[in-house]
């Protein structure tokens, strides 16, 4: 709550790490309305732009890379390759995480966020270049890899970044609100992307989208990143950090004197990246091989929730500015580990307006329990000279522990237990376990002061 007395001089004292010494810190002034809600938007559409790139890879992995750059393989071998250059870009998240978070914390949020987008949409520019094994041999899935290697690193610098700018950006009482806009850049994202797909195989036979269809989506990253460029020139640089005095070693002091709320952003990224790319990747893969759908109800079920997640990620970090992050949180997770059994048994007997539904359940009433009140809840956390550090190495270390690993580990259960899911679902539930926890342990910090 803010006080309507002046401000006078405070000084983090209690909150300093040992070795360092007091410092006096000017209280900044509380967002405009009108400057949150444009910072949010803007936040949403630039982050949208490097969700379209990443998600897109992981449509085309679950659908054609097996295809295209490992078609020396047997069809099972083929698709674990596939999947294994998938988890390859969440392994180089972290280390973009760690560098926009010395860069952010010491120079400006700002910065973090063109140079992440422009590096982004080059990589997945470059995707929609390469030549396919049977053109190039062993040296194409090479290049596909580092390029999804650069493809991490931006996006571990992207999450974070957008998610703390808005957040800084917004007034106390909507905090969860704003950031989740930040947030839905990736659903946004993940609606474009699969659209495109969907509308493409449409368009084009099999042939025609194996040939030349996939690259056209990748390739048109180079308009969508002039657009996000243009739009994160105008975002200035919240006043919550404007006025604080800048870390000299971010990182050292995360990992020193609070590794806690470290280790608590972390887990709870553990089980929510774990559902989205269960429904958005795996599930693509288990109903055109186990239930013999065509792989457009796949894309369709994705596309839906995705285009529903527009509107539920808000309300579910809305509803954390009203009750707490820590109730509404803890019900997705909840929720989300109650329902993975269930899911199969609807999957498996069910029709496609049933398996439509089933995806939608998963996402948008568990997933986005979770996911809406993260921006602010990572945010909260962590002090303002080493929010960027504290929040994306959180957010990207938790990535790779869940989602990143859980497309392939899955891939092998299913297959390790005669194609049926039961091993997924017990991997599933542990992810489930580590993020309740972790949750369970943070601290509730709805209405804590940023400055």
């Amino acid at each position: 709550m803010t006080s309507t007395l002046p401000n006078p001089p405070v000084t983090e004292a209690a909150s300093a790490p040992p070795d360092r010494p007091a410092r006096p810190v000017q209280a900044p002034a509380e967002p405009a309305p009108s400057s949150s809600r444009r910072v949010a938007v803007a936040g949403m559409i630039g982050s949208t732009v490097e969700w379209y790139d990443f998600y897109l890879y992981g449509t085309a992995t679950a659908l054609v890379f097996n295809e295209l750059f490992f078609s020396s393989l047997d069809p099972v071998t083929g698709v674990l390759a596939a999947f294994g250059t998938y988890t390859v870009g969440f392994l180089a998240r972290p280390l973009g995480a760690a560098v926009a978070g010395h860069v952010g914390d010491r120079l400006g949020r700002k910065p973090v966020l063109v140079a992440s987008l422009f590096v982004m949409g080059l990589a997945s520019a470059l995707v929609g270049l390469l030549p396919t094994y049977r053109q190039a041999g062993l040296i194409s899935p090479l290049l596909l890899v580092l390029l999804r290697l650069v493809q991490g690193f931006a996006v571990g610098a992207e999450q974070g970044g957008a998610a703390v700018l808005t957040v800084e950006s917004a007034t106390a009482k909507r905090r969860g609100l704003w950031g989740s806009f930040a947030m839905s850049g990736s659903s946004l994202g993940l609606l474009l992307s699969s659209s495109a797909f969907a509308l493409t195989q449409w368009l084009t036979d099999d042939k025609a989208f194996l040939a030349w269809g996939w690259r056209v989506l990748f390739l048109s990253s180079v308009v969508l990143i002039v657009v996000g460029l243009v739009l994160r020139s105008t975002l200035q640089e919240p006043k919550v950090f404007t006025t604080a005095q800048p870390a000299e070693k971010p990182l050292r002091d995360i990992v020193r004197h609070h590794r806690a709320p470290l280790f608590q952003a972390i887990g709870m990224r553990i089980s929510q990246t774990g559902a989205s790319y269960f429904y958005t990747v795996f599930v693509l893969f288990y109903l055109t091989e186990q239930t013999g759908h065509p792989k457009s109800l796949g894309v369709t079920a994705v596309t839906v929730s995705a285009a529903v997640s527009m509107l539920t990620s808000p309300l579910w970090g809305a509803a954390s500015d009203r009750f707490g992050r820590k109730p509404v949180f803890l019900f997705g997770a909840i929720g989300s580990a109650l329902y993975v059994v269930p899911f199969f048994l609807l999957v498996q007997n069910g029709s496609a307006a049933v398996i439509v539904l089933a995806v939608v359940l998963g996402v948008n009433v568990f997933h986005d329990a979770m996911f809406g009140p993260q921006a602010a809840w990572f945010s909260e956390l962590f002090r303002t000279d080493m929010r960027l550090s504290g929040a994306a190495l959180g957010y990207q270390t938790g990535a790779v522990l869940g989602g990143g690993l859980l497309p392939l580990v899955a891939t092998s259960l299913y297959l390790l237990a005669a194609e049926t899911p039961w091993l997924v679902c017990g991997y599933f539930l542990l992810l489930s376990a580590l993020t309740i926890t972790a949750a369970l342990r943070a601290p509730e910090t709805r209405g804590r002061e940023l400055g």
